[in-house]
C-alpha cells in the first residue's frame, strides 16, 4: 500500500513537471509497470527481472486492434515512461527511460512510434558527440516538455569526482525527425544552467 501511494505521488509529480523521470536511484524503482494512452492508442509498459538487465515488454492497442508487442532486454532499470506526439502527425510515440547500474547511472532511451500501418517503428536518439558530450559522465534525466524530448545531465569538469560535478547542468531539446531508415531524435537547442 505504501509503495502504491509513493508511485502515485511520483506519477503526479512527473506529470506536473516537479519531478524529472530518472532522478531517483534505479534500484528503488524496479520493477516498472505503467499504462499510458494518447490519441486512441494505449501502451502497457512493463519491465521484469532484477540486477543490471531487465526484460522490457510494450503491449500496444490502437482502439480495439492489437499491435505486435515489443519485447527486448535493456541494460539497466526502467525508471519511467511517457507518451507524446512530438512530430504532430496524429499518432503517438512511447518513450521508455532506462538507467544503467553503477555510479554513472547512464541514461538510455527506448522509443517507438505508431506508424500509419498500425505497427511500432523504432526511434533512435542521436548519440552525444562534440560539444554536447563535453563533461558528460551520465546521470541523465529525460522528460517530454513542450514538444521536445528533453535530456538533462550534470557537467563534469576535469578533476571532479563522480559525486561532485561542478560544471552546472546541460539540457538538450530533441525534436523527432524522419531519418533515412527510421525516426530519429535530433538535438535542436541546448541550455546550460549553473547549480
Amino acid at each position: 500500500m505504501h509503495r502504491l501511494l509513493l508511485n502515485r505521488l511520483a506519477t503526479a509529480l512527473v506529470a506536473s513537471g516537479v519531478l524529472w523521470v530518472g532522478s531517483g536511484p534505479a534500484s528503488a524503482q524496479a520493477p516498472f509497470q505503467r499504462t499510458l494512452s494518447l490519441q486512441g492508442v494505449t501502451f502497457a509498459v512493463k519491465s521484469t527481472g532484477q540486477g543490471s538487465q531487465q526484460e522490457l515488454a510494450i503491449t500496444t492497442k490502437a482502439g480495439k486492434r492489437a499491435i505486435k508487442p515489443i519485447r527486448q532486454t535493456v541494460d539497466g532499470t526502467v525508471v519511467g515512461a511517457e507518451v507524446a506526439d512530438l512530430n504532430g502527425n496524429g499518432t503517438p510515440e512511447v518513450f521508455v527511460y532506462v538507467q544503467s547500474a553503477g555510479s554513472g547511472s547512464y541514461g538510455e532511451l527506448v522509443a517507438y512510434a505508431v506508424d500509419k500501418g498500425n505497427q511500432l517503428s523504432p526511434i533512435a536518439l542521436q548519440e552525444l558527440s562534440g560539444a554536447l558530450a563535453k563533461g558528460y559522465m551520465g546521470h541523465d534525466e529525460f522528460q517530454v516538455v513542450e514538444g521536445c524530448l528533453t535530456r538533462r545531465f550534470p557537467i563534469y569538469k576535469p578533476g571532479d569526482s563522480n559525486a561532485k560535478p561542478t560544471g552546472g547542468l546541460r539540457q538538450i531539446c530533441y525534436k523527432l525527425k524522419n531519418g533515412e531508415a527510421t525516426w530519429i531524435l535530433r538535438p535542436t537547442s541546448v541550455l546550460k544552467f549553473d547549480r
